[in-house]
C-alpha cells in the first residue's frame, strides 16, 4: 500500500499528515505504531484529516504507541498551516473530539492557534478521586534523589500535570515521565511536564507526551505550563514556554481562553510504502 503524505513539525514535535478528504486511507493501529517507528518513518504523531461541513477539516491525532489523542496543539497550527495555502485563507478552523480550534497563519511560518479554557476540575482531567488539582502532593525525585512534592493537573484537550522546580536539569524526565503518565490517580494516562521559571514571562520545559514518550515540544504542555504558572501566580498573562529547539508563546486572555503562538516548518511531501 502506497500512501501520499506530509511531513511537518512545530519546534521538533514532528508529524505524519496523511489527507483523508478525497481517498480513505484506513490504518490499523499496527500500521499507525509502524510509522511512528523511527526505524521505518517516525513521528511523535500521525494526524488525519477528514471532511467535515461544519469546520475547514476534522482531525484525528494518534500517539505514536497507536492510542488516540484528544488534543496536539502543534499538530493543529501545522495543518492550519497547510489547508491555509490550499485554501489561500490566513483563517482556519479546524474540528477535533475537544471542539473547534481556529488558527490565524500570520506569515513567515508563525501560526496561532487559540485552544481554548483549560479545565482544572477533579472530574474533568480526569483523577480517579477527589483531589486538590493545584497541588496534588505527587512526589518525584531529583538525580541526587531529593524528594520533590508537588503538580498541577490541567486539561486542555487532555490531561496534563506539571511540576514547578528550581532546577530542571536536575531531574530525570526518561525517568520521571512514565512513571507518572501511568500514577494510578490518572485513569487516562496524562502528559508530564517538569518546568523551571526563569521569569514572570519564561518558563524552561522538559515534556514525556502520553503515548508518545519524551518530545522536543509539545503544543498542550505548553498551554497547561502556562495556565498552570498563572494558577499559582508564578507568571503573567503572556509566557513563553521555552522547548530544547525554541519558544512557544502563550497568552491568556481575559475569558481565560488560551492562545498558542509559534513557528511550524516547510510542508514536506513524502509516500509511505506500507
Amino acid at each position: 500500500m502506497d500512501i501520499k503524505a506530509f511531513k511537518m513539525d512545530g519546534l521538533g514535535n514532528d508529524f505524519v499528515i496523511i489527507d483523508n478528504r478525497q481517498k480513505i486511507t484506513n490504518l490499523t493501529k499496527k500500521q499507525i505504531i509502524k510509522i511512528c517507528d523511527r526505524n521505518f518513518l517516525g513521528c511523535d504523531q500521525l494526524i488525519l484529516i477528514e471532511r467535515d461541513k461544519s469546520a475547514d477539516a476534522f482531525l484525528k491525532f494518534y500517539n505514536s504507541d497507536g492510542g488516540e489523542s484528544g488534543a496536539c496543539g502543534n499538530g493543529t497550527r501545522c495543518v492550519a498551516d497547510l489547508i491555509s495555502k490550499e485554501v489561500n485563507n490566513k483563517s482556519i478552523v479546524l474540528k477535533t473530539i475537544s471542539g473547534y480550534l481556529k488558527s490565524e497563519i500570520l506569515g513567515n511560518n508563525i501560526v496561532t492557534t487559540e485552544i481554548g479554557k483549560a479545565k482544572t476540575e477533579w472530574n474533568e482531567i480526569p483523577l480517579s478521586e477527589k483531589l486538590n488539582t493545584k497541588n496534588l502532593n505527587i512526589k518525584i525525585s531529583d538525580r541526587d534523589n531529593k524528594e520533590h512534592s508537588g503538580g498541577t493537573a490541567v486539561n486542555v484537550g487532555n490531561p496534563h500535570i506539571v511540576f514547578f522546580v528550581n532546577q530542571i536539569d536536575n531531574y530525570d524526565i526518561r525517568k520521571i515521565g512514565p512513571n507518572i503518565e501511568n500514577h494510578k490517580i490518572f485513569p487516562e494516562k496524562c502528559n508530564v511536564t517538569i518546568a523551571q521559571i526563569l521569569d514572570k514571562n519564561l518558563i524552561k520545559v522538559k515534556v514525556w507526551e502520553r503515548g508518545a514518550g519524551l518530545t522536543k515540544a509539545c503544543g498542550t504542555a505548553a498551554c497547561a505550563t502556562a495556565f498552570a504558572g498563572k494558577l499559582n501566580n508564578l507568571t503573567n498573562n503572556k509566557t513563553d514556554i521555552e522547548f530544547e529547539n525554541g519558544k512557544l508563546s502563550i497568552s491568556i486572555d481575559e475569558k481565560n481562553s488560551i492562545h498558542m503562538r509559534g513557528p511550524v516548518s516547510d510542508i514536506k511531501e513524502i509516500e509511505i510504502k506500507l
